[in-house]
């Protein structure tokens, strides 16, 4: 049957099998009953809970399993409510028309939030995470053309130039190195293809104070830092909104406690309380310059650079392929 433009096509077991590659060793991947086995090295990389494992389960985006495991669908886009998408078109600047039929590379995609938008374009979408996530955003995206892999972006389990898209929305900078991070991605572009990151902005200094608390706060299991922030996230809500209702100092006031102690202020408990968590639980959390990241993109020979809108969003195209010329053109 001939596909309409409705109807992209679906990312088939051997199309994956096609693009996947060993980490360890490059060597190319045989699928087996219980996962798959590199035909080189005879690495191999079990299934479990329906997701194909290329790395440890335990690892330092543990925070982030448990995170997303307890909010699981706390973010998807559903019943008229579409920040997910908002956000993404914000931070990547991408639209259907650009992802539709498109075979796209989610970068940490957590339990699916932006693959579910993604999907819902018409792209088929292959996301990766280093966290137990990615058993939640197979639940999630389960009748969805997805397919996701627990892996390592520093060893990343493709043939090089798989994708048209790659996108990576928060998550880069929650590695031990960002800059390094990002420059591993475009390899794995198609020529002409395109890559868009959002990364925590350098240039506003709001968030010193939480830097300091973050320093005690990442040493904590997740569960006693989550039972802490649901006392101190809503106290200090509630405090601010107080607050605010006393005139003349009540404002100034509010904002010192803001700056002393930031924790989100959204009007969902749960988002709020997830959010929260969010910042204060990751191992590693770097901030960005437009400066620094449009470097790290040039660097990897991508062009026509784009700024989103909100910092710090960039996206980049790699450069389509010089027709050979032959000796008889000349």
């Amino acid at each position: 049957m001939q596909l309409t433009q409705d109807q992209p096509r679906s990312l088939s077991a051997t199309e994956l099998l096609e693009l996947l590659r060993c980490p360890s060793c490059e060597g190319v991947l045989q699928e087996q009953s219980q996962g798959y086995c590199c035909v080189t090295c005879a690495a191999s990389y079990p299934r479990q809970d329906g997701v194909v494992r290329f790395v440890d389960q335990q690892n330092y985006a543990d925070s982030f399993g448990f995170q997303w495991k307890r909010y699981a669908r706390t973010q998807l886009d559903h019943d008229g409510v579409s920040d997910s998408e908002r956000h993404f078109r914000m931070k990547t600047g991408f639209t259907p028309q650009d992802l539709r039929g498109k075979l796209v590379l989610d970068v940490g995609c957590g339990m699916g939030r932006f693959a579910e938008v993604a999907t819902r374009w018409g792209a088929r979408v292959v996301g990766i995470d280093l966290s137990a996530a990615a058993e939640v955003a197979a639940h999630n995206l389960s009748e969805r053309n997805f397919v996701v892999l627990q892996a390592d972006v520093f060893h990343l389990p493709f043939s090089l130039e798989s994708f048209d898209c790659i996108y990576s929305i928060g998550v880069l900078h929650h590695t031990p190195n960002c800059e390094e991070a990002v420059k591993v991605l475009p390899q794995y572009l198609k020529p002409g293809g395109s890559m868009a990151v959002w990364l925590y902005s350098g240039y506003s200094k709001w968030y010193r104070f939480s830097d300091i608390h973050r320093k005690y706060t990442r040493r904590l299991p997740a569960k006693t830092l989550h039972r802490l922030l649901r006392v101190v996230v809503p106290f200090f809500y509630h405090l601010d909104r107080g607050l605010r209702m006393i005139p003349l100092v009540g404002g100034p006031v509010a904002g010192i406690i803001r700056h002393l102690f930031p924790v989100n202020r959204q009007p969902d408990p749960q988002a709020r309380i997830l959010d929260t968590f969010d910042w204060y639980s990751p191992e590693y959390q770097s901030k960005h310059t437009y400066e620094e990241v449009f470097r790290w993109f040039e660097s990897c020979a991508l062009e026509d650079l784009h700024v989103g809108e909100t910092p710090i969003s960039i996206r980049g195209r790699k450069p389509s392929r010089l027709p050979r010329v032959h000796a008889g053109d000349v």
